[in-house]
């Protein structure tokens, strides 16, 4: 595992230096957009909902928005002098029973890691807390968020839990609840013993993810079959020449895109030299910009095209020369 913070754990005046890992990973099939027909990845542009162009990462900003519709936008300024506690330190601020923890306010969980000079003071909290079956409820700022968490033993191991704020817990209010009901003693039995039948010891190793097991089947399944593709060596299959126009125009395509990681980006072009009407009339300069768009791939193509005709005249204007001038060597050899 990889640490993904570092601080101390601070509790009256014990400072116990500490690395933070995650205790969970997630392990759902992760699925991309894909295009159907080539398998191709779909592309996902930062674009202006005012103006319509595309923005650059540099560009994006933080802002809120009211329940108004008004927008609020924020820098980092707008952030400084906000009262936040230490960056690195995890501050205890109370024990209490851990029973009295209510599990529905646990987030995320991380293992905590003792740097070898602090390993007795480590000790000395996992300890304490195991012998008073006590949680320790405590503040720290992680991805600059400043959040509630339980600190408690889990295998020797001190664990980390951060924890929703109350408000963020939403009430459960259910009217139906409210209707009295009548449940006969012979039911409750019932329903007793029932749950004797199914009472043991919790081992969650006893269980899986059946559903994931017999997606990823499926997947191999697929590929043993010989389904799998490889989108960027695929070419587009055609007749009368028009499969030859499309490995080329694929073969500028994958050029320039892999030419563009290493290439700075181009200048942007200035508001008088933008072709179409301002923001206001948002739907026609989308047009504009299709339909310029479109041309240009018109012409690109059929540049393409003439290219590959003029090519293949070419070769085969070749081609004869050379067989006429064969047939001649051989009438002067007879």
């Amino acid at each position: 595992m990889r640490a993904m913070w570092k601080g101390a754990v601070a509790f009256g005046l014990v400072n116990v230096p500490i690395k933070l890992y995650a205790a969970t990973e997630d392990h759902d099939v992760k699925f991309h957009q894909v295009h159907a027909a080539d398998g191709g990845r779909v592309k996902m542009l930062r674009t202006c909902s005012v103006d319509g162009h595309p923005i650059e990462f540099k560009d994006l900003t933080k802002a809120y928005e009211t329940s108004t519709g008004q927008v609020v936008i924020m820098d980092d300024s707008d952030f400084e002098g906000l009262p936040v506690p230490g960056m690195r330190e995890i501050e205890v601020l109370e024990f209490v029973p851990s029973d009295q923890v209510d599990p529905v306010l646990l987030d995320r969980s991380y293992y905590l890691e003792p740097e070898a000079q602090a390993l007795k003071p480590y000790v000395l909290l996992r300890e304490a807390l195991a012998a008073t079956d006590r949680t320790a409820v405590v503040r720290v700022v992680l991805r600059a968020k400043t959040q509630l968490g339980a600190l408690r033993v889990r295998d020797d191991v001190l664990v980390l839990q951060t924890m929703l704020w109350p408000d963020e817990v939403r009430k459960a209010d259910f009217d139906v609840l409210d209707t009295d009901v009548d449940i006969r003693p012979q039911e409750l039995s019932m329903a007793s013993s029932l749950i004797d039948s199914l009472s043991t010891d919790f081992d969650p190793t006893e269980f899986r993810d059946e559903y994931r097991e017999a997606l990823l089947a499926v997947i191999d399944s697929k590929l043993a079959g010989g389904q799998g593709r490889n989108p960027a060596s695929a070419v587009a299959a055609g007749g009368d020449g028009d499969g030859i126009v499309l490995d080329l125009m694929a073969a500028l395509r994958e050029s320039v895109e892999r030419n563009q990681a290493s290439r700075p980006a181009p200048a942007a072009r200035p508001a008088s030299a933008t072709k179409g009407p301002t923001a206001p009339a948002r739907p026609k300069a989308t047009a504009a910009v299709t339909k310029t768009t479109a041309k240009t791939s018109t012409k690109t193509t059929a540049a393409a095209g003439r290219a590959v005709k003029t090519t293949s005249t070419t070769a085969a204007k070749k081609t004869t020369k050379s067989s006429a001038t064969t047939k001649q060597s051989r009438s002067r050899t007879a």
